[in-house]
């Protein structure tokens, strides 16, 4: 078992990352405020890991709430019905609840013991790469609403990570790739060690090799742990880690929750921030075909669905990442970095959102 640190005071926590650590009492129990266990998961990951994981709960009060499948299951109404279960079992300040799950369950269950009395813990049990890599790790938690995704959430820091990635063996290939749009933006967007030990391990990383599994989740989680310690509540540094997320929500959000996984919606989200730099004259047109080259390689699209640049405008116009009326983008410099713009023509936004129209 490897582990590391989110250094945030009184509200530090652990990252642990290993194999077959769903079914160590040991490694959760240290990490459960009390007796009552409020279980998340969906009906996908219950057949598989539910069962390990009450296993080493046998002496807690422990509740099981099964979602269906799906992004559309991060509502308000599912939020209302795990506040139903909450009250309905009598769960107190001291309880715990466990996400086990991928980015949906995690936020939602976060998010739920965000506004719990006030706020209780969580534990974070990441099933999915995109997770296990950057969903889990930050305290961002959130529900979506029509407008756009993640408009209605709270920071709020789980009491531990437990990352287990023998669970990515039983990911549909599809969604293990689309984990691997976010890996590429910690690549691009900050660490360019990581893009081309990507572009060099591809094959063992698709393989789903344990090593190099292991190493892949540790360095994206190392990367984000020191990224949020130095700016918790995205005020600065922090900003850097939504690289290519403004075009990506847009996305989304046009073509309803769901259609499309969120690490593919990323990956086309990198292209076209990628692009947006290129004429910016701020990256050089060879560093955008390696990350077209790398990302199809690992099987994720590189253009945007053909829903139109204005509907994906006015999407954008809504955007979390508005300050002070202007549009905020993160934007590669290079392989490895990235900087925040406000400043950006309108003309050469619309020259790159003019990919939503099928040019």
């Amino acid at each position: 078992m490897h582990a590391l640190n989110v250094s945030l005071g009184q509200r530090s926590y652990p990252v642990l990352i290993g194999r077959q650590l769903l079914g160590r009492a040991e490694v959760l129990a240290p990490y459960l405020a009390g007796r009552q266990v409020m279980i998340v998961t969906n009906e996908i990951v219950a057949p598989l890991w539910l069962k390990p994981l009450r296993a080493v709960l046998a002496e807690h009060e422990v509740a099981v709430h099964v979602l269906p499948d799906g992004e559309d299951q991060k509502s308000l109404d599912s939020l209302a019905v795990l506040f139903d279960v909450l009250a309905e079992k009598r769960f107190n300040r001291d309880a715990t609840i466990v996400t086990l799950g991928g980015g949906v369950i995690g936020d939602l269950g976060g998010f739920a013991a965000a506004c719990w009395q006030r706020g209780i813990s969580f534990v974070q049990i990441p099933t999915t790469l995109l997770a296990q890599v950057d969903a889990a790790v930050g305290g961002k938690t959130a529900v979506n609403i029509p407008a756009g995704k993640n408009l209605v959430g709270a920071f709020h820091q789980p009491s531990a990570v437990i990352a287990d990635t023998a669970t990515l063996g039983t990911l549909g290939r599809k969604e293990y790739c689309a984990g691997l749009g976010e890996v590429v933006k910690y690549g691009l967007g900050l660490e360019a060690g990581l893009f081309d030990w990507l572009e060099d391990n591809l094959a063992a990383v698709l393989d789903r090799e344990p090593a190099a599994l292991e190493r892949l989740v540790y360095w994206c989680c190392a990367i984000k742990a020191s990224v949020v310690a130095a700016d918790e509540r995205e005020h600065g540094q922090r900003a850097l880690l939504n690289l290519g997320h403004t075009f990506a929500h847009a996305i989304e959000a046009s073509i309803s929750y769901g259609s499309w996984l969120h690490g593919e919606a990323v990956a086309v989200g990198l292209v076209m921030a990628s692009e947006l730099a290129v004429r910016l004259d701020m990256l050089d047109p060879d560093s955008v075909r390696r990350v077209r080259a790398l990302l199809e390689a690992a099987g994720l699209p590189t253009r945007p669905p053909p829903v139109g640049a204005e509907r994906l405008k006015m999407l954008m116009s809504i955007d979390k990442k508005i300050a002070a009326g202007r549009l905020r983008f993160i934007l590669p410099t290079g392989i490895g970095s990235s900087v925040a713009r406000d400043d950006v023509p309108e003309a050469d936004l619309d020259a790159v959102l003019a990919m939503a129209d099928g040019r």
